[in-house]
Parts: structure tokens; C-alpha cells; sequence
């Protein structure tokens, strides 16, 4: 199992994190170290979200999402998306039709 050296975050990920409380961030750093381990822990999407791999922990008691995707030859893990499962994944498809009309 390939770990990952590197980890990049997107401006909507970057933006997202910001937001949270010293106590979230703790929950949610130790869930990219668990990823940076072992990437293949959160489950692989199908349809339009194929690229996505998504992992869900407990931040401050509540499920949340971290979705991510990972490049086995880079060795680099790719922070895509923080959020509850409400409307993750239409927000998720949302921003990427925005990306992809720009």
C-alpha cells in the first residue's frame, strides 16, 4: 500500500477548513493523516463522480464527508470537499460543472 507524500488542497476545500473551530480541525487533521496512511479507506464513488474517493469520520461527535482523490504514481492525495452529507454531492457535481465551464 502506497502512502501519500504530498497533499493539496482546492480553494473550495481551503475555504471550507477555515471556517472550523480549533476542536474540528483537530478531528479533521487526524482524519488526513489516517488518509495519508492509507488512502484506499474511503469508498470510490461511481457515475460522474468516479475521480472521487470519499471518507467519513466524526467531527465534534458529527458524521462529516471528506472527499478526495489520490494519484498512485504522484503519491499525492488531493482534499477535494468538507461537508455533512446534506448536499454533498450536489455541490460537489456543482463546482465541478462550474471548473469545467471556466
Amino acid at each position: 500500500m502506497a502512502k501519500a507524500t504530498r497533499v493539496l488542497q482546492t480553494p473550495t476545500f481551503k475555504k471550507t477548513v477555515k471556517k472550523l473551530k480549533p476542536n474540528q480541525k483537530k478531528d479533521l487533521d487526524t482524519a488526513v493523516k489516517a488518509l495519508m496512511e492509507n488512502p484506499d479507506l474511503g469508498e470510490r464513488k461511481k457515475g460522474d463522480l468516479v475521480f472521487l474517493r470519499v471518507y467519513k469520520f466524526k467531527m465534534n461527535k458529527q458524521l462529516a464527508l471528506l472527499g478526495y482523490s489520490f494519484d498512485d504514481g504522484a503519491l499525492t492525495l488531493e482534499l477535494m470537499a468538507l461537508g455533512s452529507h446534506e448536499n454533498f454531492y450536489r455541490d460537489i457535481k456543482r463546482s465541478l460543472r462550474a471548473i469545467s465551464d471556466s
